[in-house]
Protein backbone atom coordinates (compact mmCIF):
# COMPACT_ATOMS: atom_id res chain seq x y z
CA UNK A 1 0.00 0.00 0.00
CA UNK A 2 1.31 3.46 -0.60
CA UNK A 3 0.77 4.35 3.33
CA UNK A 4 3.74 2.23 3.83
CA UNK A 5 6.72 4.72 3.02
CA UNK A 6 8.89 1.61 2.75
CA UNK A 7 8.69 -2.21 1.93
CA UNK A 8 10.07 -5.29 2.95
CA UNK A 9 12.46 -5.40 -0.44
CA UNK A 10 15.64 -4.83 0.20
CA UNK A 11 18.19 -3.22 -2.47
CA UNK A 12 21.02 -6.18 -0.91
CA UNK A 13 17.75 -8.52 -1.99
CA UNK A 14 18.34 -7.32 -6.01
CA UNK A 15 21.05 -8.36 -8.03
CA UNK A 16 22.85 -4.70 -7.86
CA UNK A 17 26.75 -4.40 -8.89
CA UNK A 18 28.66 -4.43 -5.34
CA UNK A 19 30.08 -0.66 -5.50
CA UNK A 20 26.36 0.67 -6.60
CA UNK A 21 25.04 -1.30 -3.59
CA UNK A 22 27.47 0.21 -1.24
CA UNK A 23 26.72 3.73 -2.34
CA UNK A 24 22.95 3.03 -1.59
CA UNK A 25 23.98 2.34 1.83
CA UNK A 26 26.03 4.77 2.28
CA UNK A 27 23.68 7.62 1.45
CA UNK A 28 20.70 5.97 3.92
CA UNK A 29 19.14 3.25 1.52
CA UNK A 30 18.46 -0.21 2.44
CA UNK A 31 15.02 -0.41 1.82
CA UNK A 32 12.50 -0.02 -1.21
CA UNK A 33 9.53 2.79 -1.70
CA UNK A 34 6.85 0.75 -3.08
CA UNK A 35 7.61 2.52 -6.83
CA UNK A 36 10.96 1.23 -6.37
CA UNK A 37 9.86 -2.51 -5.48
CA UNK A 38 7.44 -2.37 -8.40
CA UNK A 39 9.83 -1.19 -11.23
CA UNK A 40 13.45 -2.50 -10.31
CA UNK A 41 12.93 -6.00 -10.71
CA UNK A 42 11.57 -5.45 -14.23
CA UNK A 43 14.10 -2.54 -15.23
CA UNK A 44 16.89 -4.56 -14.06
CA UNK A 45 16.64 -7.36 -16.81
CA UNK A 46 16.27 -4.15 -19.34
CA UNK A 47 13.08 -4.01 -20.38
CA UNK A 48 11.09 -0.74 -20.67
CA UNK A 49 8.93 0.63 -18.12
CA UNK A 50 5.95 3.09 -17.35
CA UNK A 51 6.10 3.77 -13.92
CA UNK A 52 3.62 5.98 -12.07
CA UNK A 53 3.17 7.06 -8.46
CA UNK A 54 2.49 9.78 -6.10
CA UNK A 55 5.05 12.94 -6.15
CA UNK A 56 8.08 12.18 -2.96
CA UNK A 57 7.69 8.58 -3.42
CA UNK A 58 11.67 7.74 -4.64
CA UNK A 59 10.74 7.32 -8.23
CA UNK A 60 14.55 9.40 -8.86
CA UNK A 61 16.46 6.75 -6.92
CA UNK A 62 14.32 4.23 -8.74
CA UNK A 63 15.25 4.76 -12.30
CA UNK A 64 19.14 6.35 -10.96
CA UNK A 65 19.72 2.61 -9.92
CA UNK A 66 18.13 0.97 -12.85
CA UNK A 67 20.64 2.93 -15.61
CA UNK A 68 23.32 3.16 -13.17
CA UNK A 69 23.71 -0.69 -12.71
CA UNK A 70 23.33 -1.06 -16.44
CA UNK A 71 26.13 1.07 -17.42
CA UNK A 72 28.49 -1.35 -14.74
CA UNK A 73 26.93 -4.35 -15.77
CA UNK A 74 26.54 -4.31 -19.50
CA UNK A 75 29.69 -3.11 -22.30
CA UNK A 76 29.50 0.15 -24.09
CA UNK A 77 28.42 -0.24 -27.20
CA UNK A 78 31.19 -0.99 -29.73
CA UNK A 79 31.37 2.22 -31.93
CA UNK A 80 30.85 4.59 -29.29
CA UNK A 81 32.51 7.95 -29.78
CA UNK A 82 34.97 9.38 -26.76
CA UNK A 83 32.08 12.61 -26.59
CA UNK A 84 29.01 10.46 -26.46
CA UNK A 85 27.08 9.59 -23.38
CA UNK A 86 25.71 6.10 -23.10
CA UNK A 87 22.44 7.62 -21.21
CA UNK A 88 19.89 10.31 -21.20
CA UNK A 89 18.11 11.44 -18.17
CA UNK A 90 15.65 14.29 -19.62
CA UNK A 91 13.96 16.65 -17.00
CA UNK A 92 11.24 19.19 -17.51
CA UNK A 93 12.58 21.70 -15.18
CA UNK A 94 16.28 22.72 -13.86
CA UNK A 95 15.21 22.37 -10.75
CA UNK A 96 14.43 18.91 -11.01
CA UNK A 97 17.38 18.34 -13.15
CA UNK A 98 19.82 19.45 -10.43
CA UNK A 99 18.10 17.50 -7.65
CA UNK A 100 18.47 14.52 -10.21
CA UNK A 101 22.32 15.19 -10.37
CA UNK A 102 22.76 15.55 -6.51
CA UNK A 103 21.39 12.13 -6.00
CA UNK A 104 22.95 10.75 -8.64
CA UNK A 105 26.45 12.23 -6.47
CA UNK A 106 25.13 10.45 -3.24
CA UNK A 107 24.63 7.08 -5.00
CA UNK A 108 27.11 6.49 -7.98
CA UNK A 109 29.91 8.69 -6.09
CA UNK A 110 32.05 5.70 -6.27
CA UNK A 111 31.20 4.18 -9.57
CA UNK A 112 33.61 5.74 -12.38
CA UNK A 113 30.86 7.04 -14.02
CA UNK A 114 30.84 10.56 -15.40
CA UNK A 115 27.62 12.76 -15.09
CA UNK A 116 27.38 15.77 -17.11
CA UNK A 117 23.95 18.44 -15.94
CA UNK A 118 22.99 20.42 -18.64
CA UNK A 119 21.02 23.32 -18.20
CA UNK A 120 19.61 26.95 -19.47
CA UNK A 121 20.59 29.69 -17.22
CA UNK A 122 24.24 29.41 -16.29
CA UNK A 123 27.46 29.11 -18.16
CA UNK A 124 27.04 28.15 -22.13
CA UNK A 125 30.69 27.62 -22.69
CA UNK A 126 31.91 25.79 -19.63
CA UNK A 127 28.86 23.31 -19.94
CA UNK A 128 30.06 22.96 -23.63
CA UNK A 129 33.63 22.11 -22.90
CA UNK A 130 31.85 19.48 -20.21
CA UNK A 131 30.25 17.62 -23.02
CA UNK A 132 33.48 17.94 -25.51
CA UNK A 133 35.28 16.31 -22.44
CA UNK A 134 33.34 12.96 -22.60
CA UNK A 135 30.54 11.60 -19.92
CA UNK A 136 28.70 8.56 -19.46
CA UNK A 137 25.21 10.02 -18.11
CA UNK A 138 23.80 13.85 -19.60
CA UNK A 139 21.58 15.13 -16.82
CA UNK A 140 19.33 17.70 -18.82
CA UNK A 141 16.34 20.07 -19.85
CA UNK A 142 15.66 19.44 -23.55
CA UNK A 143 16.19 22.66 -24.96
CA UNK A 144 20.11 23.48 -23.78
CA UNK A 145 21.00 20.31 -25.26
CA UNK A 146 19.23 20.42 -28.17
CA UNK A 147 21.74 23.35 -28.63
CA UNK A 148 24.58 20.90 -28.34
CA UNK A 149 23.71 18.70 -30.24
CA UNK A 150 22.98 20.17 -33.54
CA UNK A 151 26.30 21.78 -33.05
CA UNK A 152 27.83 18.18 -33.08
CA UNK A 153 29.18 18.55 -29.69
CA UNK A 154 27.89 15.12 -29.51
CA UNK A 155 25.87 12.17 -30.34
CA UNK A 156 23.25 10.17 -29.11
CA UNK A 157 24.44 7.11 -31.49
CA UNK A 158 25.48 5.24 -28.89
CA UNK A 159 22.81 6.06 -25.95
CA UNK A 160 21.61 2.66 -24.83
CA UNK A 161 18.81 4.24 -21.79
CA UNK A 162 17.11 6.81 -21.88
CA UNK A 163 14.75 8.17 -18.68
CA UNK A 164 12.05 10.45 -18.97
CA UNK A 165 11.22 11.99 -15.27
CA UNK A 166 7.91 14.13 -14.41
CA UNK A 167 6.67 13.21 -18.50
CA UNK A 168 3.35 14.69 -17.63
CA UNK A 169 4.80 18.00 -16.61
CA UNK A 170 6.93 17.72 -20.09
CA UNK A 171 3.69 18.04 -22.11
CA UNK A 172 2.97 21.22 -19.68
CA UNK A 173 5.66 22.96 -20.82
CA UNK A 174 5.51 22.38 -24.74
CA UNK A 175 8.41 20.09 -25.01
CA UNK A 176 6.77 17.02 -26.69
CA UNK A 177 8.38 17.91 -29.91
CA UNK A 178 12.37 18.50 -28.60
CA UNK A 179 11.70 15.06 -26.37
CA UNK A 180 10.81 13.58 -29.80
CA UNK A 181 13.51 14.93 -31.88
CA UNK A 182 16.01 13.28 -28.99
CA UNK A 183 14.45 10.23 -29.50
CA UNK A 184 14.43 9.99 -33.44
CA UNK A 185 18.74 10.25 -32.96
CA UNK A 186 19.08 7.68 -30.41
CA UNK A 187 18.86 3.55 -31.55
CA UNK A 188 16.09 2.31 -31.82
CA UNK A 189 13.55 0.87 -29.36
CA UNK A 190 14.32 -2.22 -30.10
CA UNK A 191 18.04 -1.49 -28.98
CA UNK A 192 17.98 0.56 -26.12
CA UNK A 193 16.43 0.56 -22.97
CA UNK A 194 13.27 3.41 -22.03
CA UNK A 195 12.02 4.30 -18.28
CA UNK A 196 9.36 6.85 -17.94
CA UNK A 197 7.75 7.73 -14.67
CA UNK A 198 5.37 10.53 -14.08
CA UNK A 199 3.22 11.09 -11.04
CA UNK A 200 0.24 10.67 -14.01
CA UNK A 201 -0.13 8.72 -16.70
CA UNK A 202 -2.60 10.29 -18.95
CA UNK A 203 -3.64 8.93 -22.43
CA UNK A 204 -1.03 11.50 -24.04
CA UNK A 205 1.59 10.04 -21.79
CA UNK A 206 0.82 7.08 -22.77
CA UNK A 207 0.92 7.42 -26.17
CA UNK A 208 4.26 8.74 -26.13
CA UNK A 209 5.24 5.88 -24.30
CA UNK A 210 3.82 3.31 -26.75
CA UNK A 211 5.31 5.18 -29.92
CA UNK A 212 8.84 5.28 -28.81
CA UNK A 213 9.32 2.71 -26.03
CA UNK A 214 9.29 -1.21 -26.70
CA UNK A 215 6.49 -2.80 -25.50
CA UNK A 216 7.09 -1.10 -21.66
CA UNK A 217 5.20 -2.79 -18.44
CA UNK A 218 2.92 -0.38 -17.33
CA UNK A 219 3.41 -0.25 -13.42
CA UNK A 220 1.51 1.86 -11.15
CA UNK A 221 1.59 2.25 -7.23
CA UNK A 222 -1.88 1.72 -6.45
CA UNK A 223 -2.96 4.57 -3.76
CA UNK A 224 -6.25 4.99 -2.44
CA UNK A 225 -6.19 8.82 -3.03
CA UNK A 226 -4.07 10.80 -5.51
CA UNK A 227 -2.58 13.27 -2.90
CA UNK A 228 -0.29 11.79 -0.22
CA UNK A 229 -1.96 10.33 2.68
CA UNK A 230 0.24 11.82 5.57
CA UNK A 231 -0.94 15.47 4.31
CA UNK A 232 -3.30 17.04 6.16
CA UNK A 233 -5.37 19.33 4.61
CA UNK A 234 -7.54 22.08 4.80
CA UNK A 235 -9.23 24.88 3.43
CA UNK A 236 -10.48 28.53 4.00
CA UNK A 237 -12.52 30.91 2.93
CA UNK A 238 -11.31 34.30 3.30
CA UNK A 239 -12.28 37.93 1.43
CA UNK A 240 -9.56 39.24 -0.88
CA UNK A 241 -8.47 41.80 1.96
CA UNK A 242 -8.63 38.45 4.62
CA UNK A 243 -5.58 36.67 2.77
CA UNK A 244 -2.65 38.63 4.53
CA UNK A 245 -3.70 38.82 8.11
CA UNK A 246 -4.69 34.89 8.22
CA UNK A 247 -1.83 33.64 6.39
CA UNK A 248 0.13 36.00 9.37
CA UNK A 249 -1.68 34.13 12.24
CA UNK A 250 -1.23 30.56 11.07
CA UNK A 251 2.40 31.24 10.68
CA UNK A 252 2.98 32.38 14.14
CA UNK A 253 0.77 29.75 15.27
CA UNK A 254 2.16 26.74 13.42
CA UNK A 255 5.78 26.15 13.45
CA UNK A 256 6.66 27.95 10.23
CA UNK A 257 10.62 27.28 10.56
CA UNK A 258 10.29 25.25 6.98
CA UNK A 259 7.22 26.75 4.85
CA UNK A 260 6.32 27.26 1.66
CA UNK A 261 3.49 29.74 0.26
CA UNK A 262 2.37 29.47 -2.96
CA UNK A 263 0.65 32.03 -5.60
CA UNK A 264 -0.63 32.26 -9.25
CA UNK A 265 1.40 35.37 -10.19
CA UNK A 266 4.38 37.02 -9.93
CA UNK A 267 3.43 39.90 -9.48
CA UNK A 268 1.27 39.09 -5.82
CA UNK A 269 4.50 36.53 -5.22
CA UNK A 270 6.59 39.98 -4.59
CA UNK A 271 3.98 41.39 -2.82
CA UNK A 272 3.43 38.71 -0.15
CA UNK A 273 7.19 38.31 -0.12
CA UNK A 274 7.19 41.93 1.60
CA UNK A 275 4.49 41.52 3.54
CA UNK A 276 6.12 38.31 5.36
CA UNK A 277 10.01 40.01 4.89
CA UNK A 278 8.12 43.62 6.80
CA UNK A 279 7.41 41.25 9.52
CA UNK A 280 10.13 39.38 10.69
CA UNK A 281 10.22 36.28 9.03
CA UNK A 282 13.12 34.78 7.27
CA UNK A 283 11.50 34.61 3.74
CA UNK A 284 12.51 34.66 -0.16
CA UNK A 285 10.66 34.53 -3.16
CA UNK A 286 10.97 31.97 -5.90
CA UNK A 287 9.46 32.89 -9.44
CA UNK A 288 10.20 32.25 -13.03
CA UNK A 289 12.25 36.10 -12.85
CA UNK A 290 14.72 35.17 -10.25
CA UNK A 291 18.35 34.48 -12.03
CA UNK A 292 19.22 30.14 -12.18
CA UNK A 293 22.43 30.47 -9.82
CA UNK A 294 20.20 33.06 -7.19
CA UNK A 295 17.56 30.51 -7.69
CA UNK A 296 19.62 27.58 -6.28
CA UNK A 297 21.42 30.31 -3.70
CA UNK A 298 17.90 30.59 -2.48
CA UNK A 299 17.12 26.83 -2.47
CA UNK A 300 20.54 25.76 -0.73
CA UNK A 301 19.62 28.23 2.12
CA UNK A 302 16.36 27.01 2.57
CA UNK A 303 17.47 23.66 2.88
CA UNK A 304 20.22 24.73 5.72
CA UNK A 305 17.58 26.62 7.63
CA UNK A 306 19.09 30.15 6.65
CA UNK A 307 15.27 31.00 5.24
CA UNK A 308 12.35 29.80 7.20
CA UNK A 309 9.40 30.47 3.98
CA UNK A 310 9.66 30.15 0.42
CA UNK A 311 7.02 32.11 -1.11
CA UNK A 312 6.99 30.29 -5.07
CA UNK A 313 5.27 30.37 -8.47
CA UNK A 314 4.76 26.98 -10.07
CA UNK A 315 7.93 26.62 -10.91
CA UNK A 316 8.77 25.08 -7.59
CA UNK A 317 5.59 22.60 -7.63
CA UNK A 318 7.53 19.68 -8.82
CA UNK A 319 11.07 18.15 -9.03
CA UNK A 320 12.27 19.52 -5.29
CA UNK A 321 13.16 17.39 -2.30
CA UNK A 322 13.84 19.82 0.14
CA UNK A 323 13.23 17.80 3.65
CA UNK A 324 11.22 18.79 6.64
CA UNK A 325 8.56 21.18 4.97
CA UNK A 326 6.10 21.22 7.60
CA UNK A 327 3.33 23.52 5.59
CA UNK A 328 2.36 24.05 2.27
CA UNK A 329 0.32 27.44 2.27
CA UNK A 330 -1.72 27.70 -1.53
CA UNK A 331 -2.65 31.34 -0.87
CA UNK A 332 -3.77 31.28 -3.94
CA UNK A 333 -5.83 28.33 -5.60
CA UNK A 334 -3.75 26.76 -8.31
CA UNK A 335 -6.09 26.61 -11.50
CA UNK A 336 -4.89 23.36 -12.25
CA UNK A 337 -5.85 20.44 -9.87
CA UNK A 338 -2.72 18.29 -11.14
CA UNK A 339 -0.88 21.86 -9.80
CA UNK A 340 -2.21 21.44 -6.53
CA UNK A 341 -1.52 17.81 -5.86
CA UNK A 342 2.81 18.51 -6.67
CA UNK A 343 2.39 21.63 -4.43
CA UNK A 344 0.98 19.89 -1.58
CA UNK A 345 3.87 16.96 -2.49
CA UNK A 346 6.37 19.17 -1.19
CA UNK A 347 5.82 17.94 1.98
CA UNK A 348 5.12 14.71 3.58
CA UNK A 349 7.23 13.26 1.48
CA UNK A 350 8.64 9.22 2.35
CA UNK A 351 6.53 9.19 5.05
CA UNK A 352 6.89 12.46 6.96
CA UNK A 353 3.64 13.99 7.67
CA UNK A 354 2.85 17.40 6.58
CA UNK A 355 0.04 20.25 6.39
CA UNK A 356 -1.27 21.63 3.55
CA UNK A 357 -3.52 25.05 4.44
CA UNK A 358 -5.43 26.40 1.09
CA UNK A 359 -7.09 29.29 0.65
CA UNK A 360 -10.32 29.35 -1.29
CA UNK A 361 -10.76 33.52 -2.25
CA UNK A 362 -13.78 34.73 -4.77
CA UNK A 363 -10.85 34.74 -7.51
CA UNK A 364 -9.89 31.75 -7.23
CA UNK A 365 -12.13 29.60 -5.48
CA UNK A 366 -14.02 28.50 -8.42
CA UNK A 367 -11.18 25.96 -8.98
CA UNK A 368 -12.07 24.02 -5.64
CA UNK A 369 -14.83 21.59 -7.04
CA UNK A 370 -12.79 20.67 -9.77
CA UNK A 371 -9.29 19.94 -6.95
CA UNK A 372 -11.44 18.12 -4.94
CA UNK A 373 -12.98 15.76 -7.88
CA UNK A 374 -9.58 15.13 -9.19
CA UNK A 375 -8.45 14.02 -5.48
CA UNK A 376 -11.74 12.01 -5.02
CA UNK A 377 -12.03 13.77 -1.41
CA UNK A 378 -13.78 16.40 -0.11
CA UNK A 379 -11.00 19.18 1.78
CA UNK A 380 -12.26 19.93 5.58
CA UNK A 381 -13.02 23.55 5.78
CA UNK A 382 -12.26 25.43 8.40
CA UNK A 383 -13.89 28.45 10.23
CA UNK A 384 -11.91 31.92 10.16
CA UNK A 385 -12.44 33.48 13.63
CA UNK A 386 -11.56 37.09 14.48
CA UNK A 387 -8.15 35.82 16.31
CA UNK A 388 -7.16 34.56 13.36
CA UNK A 389 -7.08 38.35 11.68
CA UNK A 390 -6.32 39.67 14.84
CA UNK A 391 -2.97 42.03 14.36
CA UNK A 392 0.19 40.00 14.67
CA UNK A 393 3.27 41.38 16.16
CA UNK A 394 6.36 41.89 14.31
CA UNK A 395 9.53 39.20 15.11
CA UNK A 396 12.12 40.75 15.06
CA UNK A 397 12.55 44.11 13.79
CA UNK A 398 10.29 47.08 13.77
CA UNK A 399 8.81 48.32 10.06
CA UNK A 400 10.67 51.05 8.65
CA UNK A 401 9.30 54.04 7.30
CA UNK A 402 9.44 52.85 3.90
CA UNK A 403 7.68 49.81 4.54
CA UNK A 404 5.01 51.84 6.31
CA UNK A 405 4.44 53.88 3.53
CA UNK A 406 4.20 51.27 1.32
CA UNK A 407 1.24 49.78 3.72
CA UNK A 408 -1.75 48.85 2.23
CA UNK A 409 -4.83 46.73 3.09
CA UNK A 410 -3.41 42.95 2.84
CA UNK A 411 -5.41 42.29 -0.79
CA UNK A 412 -3.43 41.20 -3.68
CA UNK A 413 -3.50 43.23 -6.95
CA UNK A 414 -4.44 40.88 -9.70
CA UNK A 415 -3.75 43.85 -12.45
CA UNK A 416 -0.55 43.63 -14.95
CA UNK A 417 2.45 45.57 -12.80
CA UNK A 418 3.28 49.68 -13.47
CA UNK A 419 4.74 49.90 -16.50
CA UNK A 420 8.09 51.18 -16.99
CA UNK A 421 6.67 55.14 -17.56
CA UNK A 422 4.46 54.95 -14.87
CA UNK A 423 7.33 53.92 -12.65
CA UNK A 424 9.30 56.87 -13.84
CA UNK A 425 6.93 59.53 -13.42
CA UNK A 426 6.26 58.35 -9.68
CA UNK A 427 10.08 58.39 -8.99
CA UNK A 428 9.93 61.96 -10.48
CA UNK A 429 7.26 63.03 -7.86
CA UNK A 430 9.29 61.99 -5.29
CA UNK A 431 12.82 63.09 -5.97
CA UNK A 432 13.40 65.96 -3.19
CA UNK A 433 14.29 69.45 -4.00
CA UNK A 434 17.87 70.75 -3.82
CA UNK A 435 19.43 74.26 -4.02
CA UNK A 436 21.73 74.45 -6.18
CA UNK A 437 24.91 76.23 -4.31
CA UNK A 438 26.03 79.29 -6.29
CA UNK A 439 24.10 79.02 -9.40
CA UNK A 440 25.26 76.07 -10.44
CA UNK A 441 22.97 72.63 -10.23
CA UNK A 442 25.47 70.07 -9.04
CA UNK A 443 25.92 71.85 -5.32
CA UNK A 444 25.72 70.63 -1.95
CA UNK A 445 22.90 72.77 -0.70
CA UNK A 446 20.25 71.35 1.92
CA UNK A 447 16.90 70.79 0.68
CA UNK A 448 14.32 73.61 0.00
CA UNK A 449 11.58 74.12 2.27
CA UNK A 450 8.63 73.63 0.62
CA UNK A 451 6.57 76.63 -0.54
CA UNK A 452 3.17 76.62 -2.37
CA UNK A 453 3.02 77.89 -6.00
CA UNK A 454 1.68 80.64 -7.53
Amino acid sequence: MSDKPLTDVTFSSLELNPVLLEGLTQAGFTRCTPIQALTLPIALTGRDVAGQAQTGTGKTIAFLVAVVNRLLTRPAIANRGETDPRALILAPTRELAIQIQKDAQKVAAETGLRFALIYGGVDYDKQREMLRAGCDVIIATPGRLIDYLKQRVFSLSACEAVVLDEADRMFDLGFIKDIRFLLRRMPPAGERQSLLFSATLSHRVLELAYEHMNEPEKLTVETETVTASRVRQVVYFPAAEEKIPLLLNLLARNDSRRSMVFVNMKVAAEKVWRRLDRQGHKVAVLSGDVPQKKRQSLLAKFQRGDLHILVATDVAARGLHIDGVSHVYNYDLPNDCEDYVHRIGRTARLGAEGDAVSFACDMYAMSLPEIEAYIEQKIPVAQITPDLLAPVPVLAREASAADEEDEDDGSIATNPPPSDKDAAARKRRRRPRRTGGSGSGSGSGAPAPSTPAG
